[in-house]
């Protein structure tokens, strides 16, 4: 029997095909593929992955470890001093860059594997027919031959071919630039239509805007349309400021590292010092001026930090979005569910002159009951008001809700007779109706009472409901349903609904304003409910912006006037993204919040796309940042780990770029004059190495509360001043100890010990004075660095005195030197701790 096959570049369209035969093909039926098969085939065909590949494995990521262009030629060195003259020294150089590898593929192991299950919280999953049972499975593990089930809101997770479809709409904006959602429908194509034709055809990456569907899995992973798409242009995530900023200073670093390893090396060997030996001391300086393990501890910060925010129910899904939820200061939400307890409740069905109405609350029901597009709490809240006997009624056909005509409309047998009942915003509501239906069932021509139905919508709203129009017209009995029934129907009345604001929503605002972010509530609710659910949450007095008043404005008008309103009003789902953008241009780091399919579009523009885990999958897969709770206060607590790991991350950039850098600036110049070199390149990597261990435990350190209360930055020019501050004051001491170290005029021996000794020590301790603005007595450190550092600096004293150390080139010190080398380190630890407090009062961070 032959295998199936997925669709091939060879292959016939599989849109212009029909189903019938395409089932045939791909060895599948109407019922779905059994468990066992679809098993079998996710392993023949790999899983459903842009990359084709999974997570890096062990070994890839131990040799990425090795992956420095820098360390690479230092192993191609190092194994060349082996076979030239000294052995040990190879062996000693190979062991300690391997332990450095080790430490950090060790760290960045575990970081990836906690990142790796907090998504696992958050993924997508599909509702796949299997064996004829619907189950909901990871995307990632879908198969050609799966028979999926969607809904609004799904995103398509493979290239599919239509079986059933009720009134589907698509947005394939991400493949054809469409703004607007295409409607498909099952059937044949011909093989040369544009993608934007196949009307039986669904494309990985678009999601459903309404309607429902079943279709059969086509292709999957690269072999879809996004894929191939994804393969020729590289698509990559847009590089955060993090990202950036991390970047440049790895540029400006590798500046600095390069001209002091040619000047270095070139200066040795004019001074007829050994080539192999001049080469690996620069190779070796090189090593210790790059910050290698930057990449392992920002994996492991950002990683700690999203441990630390999941546990405040907030899943980071980019882990470098951390940074620019730090440093947020402008917030954007819909006030469902946020602001308000999500929990919709129905108030009352009134007809048309306000008086409570069985028929429309009758009908309502109905037209909720037999909803089948995207689940939402106002069609929940109708049908739990009350419940009525539907024994006879049967649904025919629906036109789902959409986002350009705001309404739901349903047919429906009612005891034999065709009725379709219409459900939506007030206005687009009337905007169907010709008449209005009275209490004892006469009809009145809908102009005569506009203005009167006017009033009663603005005076409801005035008390902060939301109002709902229903109208209905009696119609035959048939299956199909078009948008052009919808006219000529009988408005019948009102359905007010009432969702009241969060208990503690009003302090949750103000803690959000203390940490300086603003919020701006956008909402398509109108003016005047609003206002009165503003007013409740304490924004008295907010401007407000309303939909209609943006569509009037140019972008620089809006622009100019985002700052000043707090409320946007009566705002159309592709308004928001005006609103979000407008906002960046201002200059604010704009996070947005939403949970919807018209939210997609603001989630992407955002600095910070903010979902929660009941959203719309297309809402969650845009988000960089899940909630698992939809409440601001979570949102509160995510801000401040944010921030705190945002810090974490700096201080160990402000190590590298202290005493570090100032330590090899200084060995660097010493050679310039010295008759012998200061430290061994093995000298240089083991204080390579002793110096990073202590920054590993970065992550679980102590934050400054003024660190957290304001959103912070990268920047990359207070980092600059930083290094050449502290980098000078640190070799000015470097130079201080030489200059002992010849006045005492010890052998080679004690001096390269002695200026090790110094050197790794002020290294580690200088981290209690880079690690906070504040004085060093007055902010403490995290129990694990306190702990690792003085850890360090203990080996480091004790190092010499080991049975091996002659081997590593030291030797035990006479006590009275080691009393001078710790004089010069209080006075370096006081001298830089004065010089911090002059730092910070000059330049702010």
């Amino acid at each position: 029997m032959s295998q199936p096959t997925a669709n091939k570049k060879n292959d016939p369209a599989f849109w212009s095909i029909a189903v019938d035969k395409q089932l045939e093909r791909l060895q599948t039926t109407a019922q779905g593929l059994s468990p066992e098969e679809a098993e079998e085939r996710l392993n023949r065909f790999g899983a459903n992955r842009l990359n084709g590949k999974k997570q890096t494995g062990p070994w890839r990521l131990f040799l990425a470890q090795f992956k420095s262009s820098i360390i690479l030629i230092l192993l191609f060195a190092t194994g060349l001093s082996f076979f030239l003259h000294d052995k040990v020294d190879a062996v000693i150089i190979l062991t300690i860059v391997l332990i450095s590898g080790i430490l950090g593929f060790w760290q960045e192991k575990g970081a990836a594997d906690a990142v790796a299950k907090l998504l696992a919280l958050v993924q997508i999953k599909v509702a796949v027919l299997r064996a004829n049972a619907i189950s909901e499975v990871p995307a990632d593990e879908l198969a050609p031959g799966d028979i999926i089930v969607l809904k609004a809101g799904d995103i398509i997770p493979a290239d599919c071919l239509l079986l059933e479809a009720d009134h589907l709409f698509i947005d394939e904006a991400m493949l054809t630039g469409e703004s607007y959602p295409v409607e498909k429908s099952p059937g044949i194509v011909a093989s040369d239509v544009p993608l934007g034709q196949r009307s039986n055809a669904l494309w990985m990456g678009t999601h459903v805007q309404s309607g429902e569907a079943k279709a059969l899995v086509m292709a999957t992973g690269q072999s879809t349309e996004f894929g191939k798409l994804s393969v020729r242009i590289k698509l990559k995530a847009p590089e955060t400021e993090f990202e950036r900023g991390v970047r440049r200073f790895g540029y400006m670093l590798m500046e600095v590292t390069l001209t002091l390893v040619i000047m270095i090396f070139a200066v040795n060997v004019y001074q007829h010092n050994p080539v192999v030996d001049s080469f690996l001391f620069a190779l070796a300086l090189a090593v210790g001026l790059t910050p290698q393990l930057l990449p392992a501890v920002i994996s492991i910060n950002l990683a700690h930090g999203a441990k630390r925010m999941a546990a405040k129910k907030v899943i980071v899904k980019q882990l470098t979005s951390i940074e620019n939820f730090g440093s947020m200061n402008v917030l954007c939400s819909d006030k469902t569910g946020t602001l308000t307890e999500g929990k919709v409740r129905l108030k009352g069905a009134l007809d048309a002159k306000g008086e409570p109405s069985e028929k429309v609350s009758r009908y309502a029901y109905l037209n909720s009951l037999y909803e089948t597009g995207f689940n939402n709490p106002i069609d929940e809240a109708i049908r739990n008001f009350r419940a009525f006997d539907v024994q006879d009624c049967r649904k025919l056909a629906e036109i789902p809700y959409d986002f350009h005509r705001k309404r739901l409309s349903m047919l429906i047998s009612d005891a034999g007779a065709g009725v379709l009942i219409t459900k939506g915003a007030l206005t687009n509501v009337l905007a169907v109706c010709t008449h209005i239906e009275n209490s004892d069932g006469t009809l009145t021509d809908l102009d005569e009472v506009r203005e009167a139905i006017q009033q009663r919508y603005e005076a409801f709203s005035a008390q902060g409901l939301r109002t709902l129009g229903v109208a209905y017209k009696p119609l035959a009995e048939e299956d199909k349903l078009a948008k052009d029934d919808e006219a000529e129907m009988r408005f019948l009345g009102f359905i007010t609904l009432f969702d009241p604001p969060k208990a503690n929503c009003a302090q949750t605002i103000e803690q959000l304003r203390e940490l300086g972010v603003t919020l701006k509530i956008i909402t398509g609710d109108n003016r005047l409910v609003a206002e009165s659910v503003s007013h409740q949450l304490g924004l008295s007095g907010a401007e407000i912006l309303t939909g209609p008043e943006i569509a009037q404005m140019s972008g620089r008008a809006l622009m100019n006037q985002v700052a000043e309103v707090n409320v946007f009003a009566e705002v159309e789902p592709n308004q928001k993204e005006r609103i979000i953008i407008a906002l960046k241009k201002a200059g604010f780091v704009v996070g947005y919040m939403g949970d919807g399919i018209n939210d997609v579009s603001a989630l992407h523009a955002a600095d910070v796309g903010i979902s929660v885990d009941s959203a719309a999958d297309v809402a969650k897969e845009t988000a960089q940042i899940v909630l698992l709770e939809k409440n601001l206060d979570v949102l509160v607590q995510g801000v401040k780990e944010g921030r705190i790991t945002f810090a974490n991350t700096l201080k160990y950039v402000f190590m590298a770029t202290s005493a570090n850098f100032g330590n090899m600036f200084s060995m660097a110049g010493a050679s310039l004059f010295l008759p012998f070199l200061p430290l061994l390149p093995k000298q240089i990597l083991m204080t390579n190495l002793l110096t990073d261990f202590p920054e590993m435990t970065i992550a679980s350190d102590n934050v400054d509360a003024e660190m957290v209360t304001q959103p912070r930055r990268w920047d990359i020019h207070f980092i600059r001043k930083f290094m050449i501050t502290f980098g000078i004051v640190s070799s000015v001491f470097d130079y201080l100890t030489f200059g002992l170290l010849l006045w005492l005029k010890v052998p080679v021996e004690q001096f390269r010990t002695g200026w090790f000794l110094e050197s790794v020590v002020s290294a580690a301790l200088i981290v209690f004075v880079v690690r906070s603005g504040k004085s060093i007595f007055k902010s403490r450190p995290g129990k694990y660095l306190a702990i690792a550092t003085l850890t360090i600096v203990a080996l480091t004293l004790a190092l010499p005195y080991f049975p091996f150390a002659s081997l590593i080139g030291f030797t035990p010190l006479p006590p009275h030197i080691l009393a001078l080398l710790g004089g010069i380190i209080v006075l370096y630890i006081a001298t830089a701790e004065a010089a911090k407090r002059i730092f910070y009062r000059f330049v702010k961070i």
